[in-house]
């Protein structure tokens, strides 16, 4: 009677145990599954929807600034040497000058292009002996231009990054299917907010990239980077990355003129 007893026993405690267990896996199943659905939520993307506009608000007090600019790209398939150079950016006309630092191959470069000017060309001293032959007038579609960038020079500064993120998640925000993660981090010496999108429907809209971060200054409320990655594919989870920008030291209305961009 006792053996009967500590068998039953036994098997009682058995089934317990996996009456727990499983109890146990549903909740981290659903606990995973809760937590995309969280950040997926529409106030999650008004949420960084306000922070946008709070710098699209201060930018609008912007005339015209220089940065360093730090920038990767990805171009038919090639992710491209990082490259740095000097950025200055008036606003009103929009009117943009960049002088490359690096790499090797671009040092010395020089492209300027002022809106409304110069029949709609951009100016462009190229890197190395070329140079010697001074400015040349270059279409800002023309082929030449996109063998090492992957926009024109009309999409470059931080205008266009603040509209053209502004204009993908307000269409987002009709689609609630993108999640978002909003979070505290530190790019150089700027104590900064980062905002990611990621997009895990390709098709459910008009996407630039799987994953979107843009990184606002808590100080100046101004853009010191953003980044874009490619779709996941074998071998590559979170995708590869597009294109990556830093903005840094940044200083605005210094008062450029049109000595600046007159090339």
């Amino acid at each position: 009677m006792n053996l009967k007893k500590y068998v039953l026993t036994a098997v009682l405690g058995r089934v317990v145990l996996f009456v727990t267990m499983l109890l146990r896996g549903m909740a981290q199943v659903q606990t995973a599954f809760a937590e995309p659905s969280a950040a997926s939520s529409p106030q999650d993307l008004d949420q960084a929807m306000s922070l946008l506009d709070a710098t699209r608000k201060r930018f609008e007090k912007v005339r015209d600034y220089e940065c360093q600019l730090i920038k990767r790209e990805r171009v038919k398939g090639l992710l491209l040497p990082e490259g740095t150079m000097t950025m200055k950016v008036r606003n009103k006309p929009f009117s943009i000058y960049l002088h490359c630092e690096s790499p090797d191959d671009d040092k010395g470069l020089e492209v300027c292009y002022v809106e409304g000017r110069n029949r709609g060309m951009m100016r462009v001293r190229p890197a190395g002996i070329k140079g010697i032959l001074d400015f040349w007038s270059i279409d800002p579609n023309d082929s030449r231009a996109f063998k090492k960038n992957r926009h024109c020079i009309t999409e470059a500064g931080i205008g266009h990054l603040l509209e053209s993120t502004a204009g993908y998640w307000e269409m987002e925000l009709s689609l609630k299917k993108t999640i978002v993660q909003i979070s505290e981090d530190q790019v150089g010496r700027h104590a900064c907010t980062r905002i990611e999108t990621i997009h895990p429907d390709r098709e459910a809209g008009d996407f630039y990239g799987y994953r979107c971060v843009l990184w606002l200054d808590k100080s100046t409320q101004l853009p010191v980077g953003a980044e874009t990655y490619d779709w996941p594919r074998k071998g590559s989870p979170n995708g590869d990355l597009l294109e990556s920008y830093r903005y840094l030291k940044l200083r605005t209305n210094v008062g450029l003129g049109d000595e600046t961009f007159r090339h």
